[in-house]
Formats: structure tokens, sequence, C-alpha cells
């Protein structure tokens, strides 16, 4: 299964991704399944470049940590020093990819690894990153989280490259803008800059070159990126990652993040990183980061998610209380948000849900009888907890409404006497185009139907959700520094007409005109 790619070459493509082995994991055949009732992220970068140390190894748990950000794929580029890159990268979980004998085929002193969920180009194994090539300058192995708008233009101008491309993704339009531009005579920070200049929408970027680790950011920063270092900051020995819990993994220190806009150089021998600004733009990161996609034990803004989103869950039971006897929250994720609800309304909280943690993302075909059952192959609730209680339930968004629907079911055959819902999160009304993957508009439950709609679909005695001014409100000094497109439409970056409209069928839509949209409402 496992698969390993290395190159001394100085010119060219380095690597011919399908030479990748055709077959894959048990679980991960294809095609996908039907999607679930989230939004899915769409993936983790991490890169370590510290002399005297495992980097593979350090690199394989920092992918760990970040599996939650992507579980397709899962891939690690090693730099030797001798302008030998080896490449090992597959379909499947970061456990599944790795094991011991394999990273101990990965000496090196620079790390760059990448965790893939698909948003532009199918999962496929040619897909998977770190996209790996050569320049003039040496070779340099790319990890990238985001999504372009300006695909089509990239292609178009890259256009006389088509015959090298060896994947249909906009990660490796990137790495190709770059090898351009170094290979007319650019130096990596020049050619760097140059590269993120034709690109248009969301990245957060790691490269590994000969000359050290380089991170950069979008000029809105849509998607999270940190930096910190393992030992002493003299040692130079740096680490970058999608987000805190990728340092926490491996004993590193937090040293800020990767700013809007920012390059950050980390060069051999050099105890200071780099910093400078090549674009300055207004800051959006994803909201979602804050709400869900990000683990609980990430820092964002100085402080826990886990705290955020406890908050939250307590502007969200001042907006909209109800009578009821326990709280409950939909795991993990709905969990914090619960607690909040259940401090500030004073109704006791309660597991009324066990999650199967092991379940993972699964493409093997249930039995009828328990595609019916559906929620219960992930989510089993507990009748003791449930049965005789008005309960409230908290989950952190709902974007389809298929799992949500199996989900009220389920509680109500534990015993629930009333279930009512709450959303910490605005309604999901537009489709988003930065690195989530959501269907087009219309496949958007709240996009299609209003919320007396949307609660006697869901089988909800009533259903609110948090107003948006609640979700900003939440995040405290820090309000105005979002994207919220999927709850407003107000997108941070233009794009073209024709991938505009390849998603938004319906707008404005549904709950985003209804000024009542956050009130309860009684199936």
């Amino acid at each position: 299964m496992h698969n390993d790619q290395s190159t001394t070459s100085t010119s060219g493509p380095v690597l011919n991704e399908q030479q990748l082995p055709a077959h894959r994991p048990l679980s991960w055949p294809e095609p996908r399944p039907e999607k679930p009732d989230k939004p899915e992220e769409a993936c983790g970068v991490f890169a370590v470049m510290a002399s005297q140390q495992p980097v593979a190894n350090l690199t394989y748990f920092g992918l760990y940590a970040l599996q939650h950000r992507g579980q397709e794929s899962a891939g690690i580029a090693v730099f030797d020093g001798e302008q030998q890159v080896r490449l090992h990268k597959d379909m499947g979980l970061v456990s599944q990819v790795f094991d011991q004998e394999v990273l101990e085929r990965l000496p090196g002193y620079l790390a760059i690894g990448h965790n893939r969920y698909s948003t532009t180009g199918t999962s496929k194994a040619c897909n998977a990153q770190p996209v790996l090539l050569n320049t003039r300058l040496g070779p340099f192995a790319l990890a990238h989280n985001g999504n372009l708008v300006n695909v089509a233009e990239l292609r178009q101008d890259l256009a006389h490259l088509a015959r090298e491309l060896t994947s249909t993704t906009d990660s490796e339009l990137i790495a190709f803008a770059l090898q351009e531009a170094v290979n007319r005579g650019l130096d990596w920070d020049g050619a760097l800059r140059e590269a993120a200049g034709r690109c248009r929408g969301a990245f957060s970027l790691v490269i590994g070159t000969p000359a050290g680790l380089f991170a950069l950011r979008d000029g809105h920063g849509i998607r999270p990126l940190v930096f910190g270092h393992l030992g002493d900051v003299a040692q130079a020995q740096w680490v970058v990652s999608s987000e805190t819990c990728g340092l926490d993994i491996i004993g590193a220190s937090y040293d800020g993040d990767v700013q809007p806009g920012e390059i950050i150089q980390f060069l051999q021998g050099e105890a200071t990183p780099r910093r400078s600004i090549w674009i300055t733009e207004p800051p959006r990161l994803c909201v979602f980061e804050m709400i869900y996609f990000a683990r609980p034990d990430s820092r964002f803004f100085g402080e826990s998610l886990y705290s955020y989103r406890v908050r939250i869950g307590e502007v969200l039971a001042r907006e909209t209380p109800v009578e009821a006897d326990i709280v409950i929250g939909v795991p993990d994720s709905g969990i914090p948000a619960a607690i909040g609800y259940s401090q500030r309304s004073g109704i006791p909280f309660g597991d009324g849900l066990i999650k199967n943690r092991y379940v993972g993302r699964t493409f093997i075909q249930p039995t009828q009888a328990m595609r019916e059952a559906g929620i219960r192959v992930k989510l089993n609730p507990l009748p003791d907890v449930l049965a005789g209680r008005r309960v409230v339930v908290i989950d952190d968004s709902i974007v389809r409404g298929t799992t949500s629907r199996k989900l009220v079911a389920a509680i109500r055959d534990a015993g629930a006497t009333e279930v009512h819902m709450r959303i910490s999160s605005p309604p999901v009304t537009h489709p988003c185009f930065y690195g989530i993957d959501t269907d087009t508009q219309d496949q958007l439950i709240a996009a299609r139907l209003t919320l007396d709609e949307i609660a006697a679909h869901l089988g909800v005695d009533s259903l609110a959700y948090l107003s948006k001014e609640g979700m900003v409100e939440a995040a405290q000094a820090h309000a105005g520094h979002f994207c919220t497109a999927c709850f407003d439409g107000s997108y941070p970056i233009e794009m073209d007409d024709a991938l505009r409209n390849s998603k938004l069928m319906l707008e404005p839509a549904g709950l985003a005109v209804d000024p009542a949209a956050s009130r309860p409402v009684r199936a």
C-alpha cells in the first residue's frame, strides 16, 4: 500500500503521481457516499524544520492532531539536505498511510505534511499532497489549505504546462505558478509573491525549499495558519501548523499567527524568521473555523475555541429561551455550546447521545435496516437520560437537514416527550467558494425553506438559530474580522460569474431575507 518517491534532479517535474498504487484501504473506495449534514473542511497543513530531529515522525503527529481537517489522503515530503526529497502519500487516514517503517525511510531536516479533504479536484490518489516540483534552485514541496476562485483563469495562463499537470487540483496550479516564477530568475521570496499575486481565493501555504521553510497566507487570512518553535529559539527549530493543536502535540511553543497577507521565511541558520506583508486586505477569517472546524483546544485570538463555543451557547440561550428538562449537545462539536446554553438557562446539562469515535469516514454500505436507523451508526441516544423529558438539542449547524431529521427521530424513539433544537450558528443560506465543501444553494435547507418549514421537516417542537449579531458578539473585540458569506452572501473575494452562478441558484434565498430567522417556532 505504501509508496515512496524521491528525486535528485534539478529541472522538470519531480513526481509522476500516476505511479501511486491503484488500490485503496477498504474504507476509501470510490465513489464517495451521500454527503453528511455538516460543512466539511478542505485540508490541514503542517511543517517542521529542525536539524537533528526526526522531522517525519514529528510531522506524522502534527497531521494526526489535524486529522479532523481532512480524512481522504495524507502525505509527507522530507528534504535531506543534499537536494534530495523523499515523498510518501496515499489515500486514507494518517494512521493508514504511515507506519514506523515508512517514517524511517524519510530522514531529513525539513518536512512538509498535508491532510486532504477534496474541494477542487476529486478524491483520487493523484490529487494527494504535498505537490513536489523541481526548479533551477532545486526542488520544492507545497501543501495548501483553501480554495481558489480563479482556477479557470489560472489554468488558462498555465496552458503551456498542461501536459505536465498530474492532478485536477488548484494546489498544483499554485505550485506550477511558483515553479515558473523561479525558473524565470526570481528568488524564492520574489517567486512566492508573484505566484500568490496570480491567485484569488483562500490559500494558507507551507513550502519546503533547499533554502528553508516558507509560510504564506492570503490577504484576507480566510484559513488559519500558526507557527512556533521547538526547544530554544536560538536553535532555529521551527514548526508551522493549521492550528495550535498541531504545535501542542509535539511540544512546540506557540509564537504567533501567520498574519493575513504575510510571508514568513524560516531560513537555515537564522534564529529569527523574516516576516513581511505581501498584500494588505481586510482580515476575514472563516467564522466556521470558530464555530465548528477547528479543534476546541486550538487557540484563536488568545483563547481556546472551547471558550468561544461556550460563550455562543450562552448567547443562544439568551436569544432563544425555552422551557425544558435537560440540555444535550450533539457530539463532539455541539457540546461546548450546550454547556453554555445550560449555564445561562439554568436547565441541567446531560449526555444524551453517545458517539462511536471509531467509525470515522466509512464508505461501506450498511443494510437497509441500518440505513433507515441512519444516525445510530455514529450516534446512539440514551433512553435512561432522555425518556419522559423535554429535551433541548444543541448542534453547531444544519446544512441539508438529512442527519438532523434522523437524529430527532432517534431522540423521540428514546422516549423524549418534546424535542427543541437550537443551532449555535445562523442559517446556512449560501455556498462557500473558499475551501468548504458545500452544495449548490438549492441543496441548502435554509435557502429553500422557511423556519417553520424546516422545523416541520425535522420533526421538532421548536427550532431556533443563533443570530448573526449574537455570533459576532461572542467574538468580542474581534467581531469584525470574519467571513460570514455562508450566512449572508457577502463574499469578500470577487469571483467569475460562471463560478458564482454554478452554486448561487436562489440568491437572495430563504432565511437570508427572513427578519425573524432566529426566533423559535412550533412545528
